[in-house]
């Protein structure tokens, strides 16, 4: 391999990606996900080694698609080679198969173009507002920091965690680095200027010196101790609507086919329910194959009860019993 290699990294994890995306901010991002044994992917390789030369403000990551599946997933990565591209931690054009012309013009029309496309014909935006209220509410204590948990990108955010962590408090968090538009919405929503910011059930508690005198005045476990342990956070989550559906993406779009076909079973069944999208929190998705001891997604759960899967679903259809098992009468 010789050096000219520096211009193209390789990401092998979900997190590295992430890095990547977040420090090229809102310059142009170039993502090949490829596979080992696709001679065409090689064959890309080359061409996009060229194009880094060219183009040195450009992003250029490489990654073994198999080997990270939950980006790969997320994505909806069918087939090698797949380029995606991004700007400012958001994907903003796609393209599939080995065509060098095309990836070259894409670059080229990217790279130079400052302005964001107007949103091509994808799903119609959920209101900021209503997706501030949701990711509030995505666990009993919800923590916006720079950065993750696992790797805190502030001092002030790496103090917060370290106090929850201390205080064996259960948490999600989300990072306002990878979402502009979180992290500016946020601060006029619940009318708090800075970050960390911590919510318990729905509710702002506040930011770091407010969590401190918390812990100086012994009242930290009494406001947190709402937001409780895992099996607390499952089971309510669970109950949150009589039909629950754990899948993989949310109602307005599926990540897995599995995900798409039990989509399409309950909105023909015209029932109301509820879904959690699984890839957007590791601690319910691991949690929940142990508490309900069932280990793959979809999972239907009706009035806290499990059913099951995509599977099982489709046995109920066939024998004419889902509408009584979705409306809790077996």
């Amino acid at each position: 391999m010789s050096g000219s290699m520096a211009n193209v990294v390789e990401a092998s994890s979900r997190q590295q990606f992430e890095d990547l995306l977040n420090r090229a901010g809102s310059s142009l991002s170039v993502v090949h996900f490829s596979a080992p044994w696709a001679p065409q992917c090689e064959q890309m390789s080359g061409v996009l080694e060229e194009l880094a030369k060219e183009h040195p403000q450009v992003t250029f990551v490489k990654l073994e698609a198999e080997a990270v599946p939950e980006v790969s997933e997320k994505y909806e990565i069918s087939s090698v080679p797949t380029f995606l591209f991004f700007k400012s931690g958001g994907k903003i054009d796609r393209l599939d198969g080995a065509h060098a012309p095309e990836l070259t013009k894409k670059v080229q029309r990217l790279a130079s173009s400052a302005a964001q496309p107007a949103g091509a014909g994808g799903p119609p935006k959920v209101d900021l507002n209503e997706r501030l209220r949701r990711l509030i509410n995505a666990a009993p204590c919800m923590l916006f920091i720079k950065g993750s948990a696992q790797e805190p990108r502030c001092g002030f955010s790496r103090q917060m965690v370290q106090i929850l962590k201390d205080h064996s408090i259960q948490f999600s968090s989300f990072d306002i680095l990878s979402d502009e538009e979180v992290r500016q919405g946020l601060k006029t929503y619940s009318n708090w200027p800075t970050y960390p910011q911590v919510y318990v059930n729905g509710d702002l508690v506040g930011g770091l010196d407010i969590v401190k005198e918390l812990v100086e005045s012994g009242e930290l476990a009494n406001t947190f101790q709402k937001a409780g342990t895992l099996e607390n956070r499952l089971k309510s989550l669970i109950n949150k609507n009589p039909v629950m559906l754990f899948m993989k993406g949310n109602k307005e779009g599926a990540k897995c086919g599995f995900s798409r076909q039990i989509l399409e079973i309950l909105n023909n069944e015209g029932v109301e329910f509820d879904t959690f999208d699984i890839l957007s929190d590791e601690e319910v998705r691991q949690g929940l194959k142990t508490y309900s001891n069932w280990p793959t997604y979809p999972q239907l759960y009706v009035k806290g009860e499990l059913i099951g899967g995509l599977d099982i679903m489709k046995e109920l259809k066939e024998s004419g019993e889902l509408q009584s098992v979705l409306k809790g009468g077996s």
